[in-house]
């Protein structure tokens, strides 16, 4: 347990930057519209007899913006790859040419758009909630360190305010990401 504020505040830091992470790839798994090699990220192709991500049987691109390639390595596996982007119920169409994949990223409808926009509040609120949950574990080790008589009840309360100040800040950072995710969606 942390009896110095930085080091505190480092770790909590730590922790929260990886919620606003996962907040990120949750987002660019969002389809905006604008073609995202991210889009396909959650694909997973049954190749050689296990499950595997679309990045490691080919090579994703965006060689237009509403556009998404995908270069297969192995010819025998076009068809696999195929197959799991329309099943990864992302409403995509992809054609084959060769050993290439082409998927055209279709527009969206304003009653699409709507979910997305819930779906990325929804990300959003996750992640608030997590960012909360690092607040209370640093909480709870300031009280802890004051039980102990470790450290004084007004250097307690100066450092839950500092632990305060750093959620209010990442809290800040999510509203920012969501807001700006939110504009994504609704200006295409």
């Amino acid at each position: 347990m942390a009896t110095d504020l930085n080091a505190l505040k480092q770790d909590l830091s730590r922790r929260m930057d990886g919620a606003l992470d996962t907040l990120k790839r949750e987002f660019a798994g969002l389809r905006t519209g604008r073609a995202s090699p991210g889009l396909l990220e959650p694909v997973k192709v049954t190749a050689y007899g296990s499950e595997m991500p679309l990045a490691q049987v080919g090579t994703i691109s965006v060689p237009e913006p509403r556009m998404l390639t995908v270069q297969v390595w192995d010819r025998s596996m076009v068809g696999a790859v195929e197959k799991a982007i329309r099943e990864a119920g992302l409403g995509l169409n992809p054609a084959a040419d060769g050993q290439l994949v082409r998927v055209p990223i279709p527009m969206l409808t304003e009653e699409r758009r709507a979910e997305l926009v819930k779906a990325a509040n929804r990300y959003a609120e996750g992640t608030r909630i997590a960012i909360r949950g690092v607040r209370r574990d640093g909480m709870e080790q300031i009280k802890a360190l004051e039980k102990k008589h470790e450290i004084g009840e007004d250097i307690s309360a100066r450092w839950h305010d500092e632990v305060q100040k750093l959620t209010d800040q990442y809290i800040k950072r999510v509203d920012e990401s969501f807001a700006e995710k939110e504009k994504d969606i609704k200006q295409v």
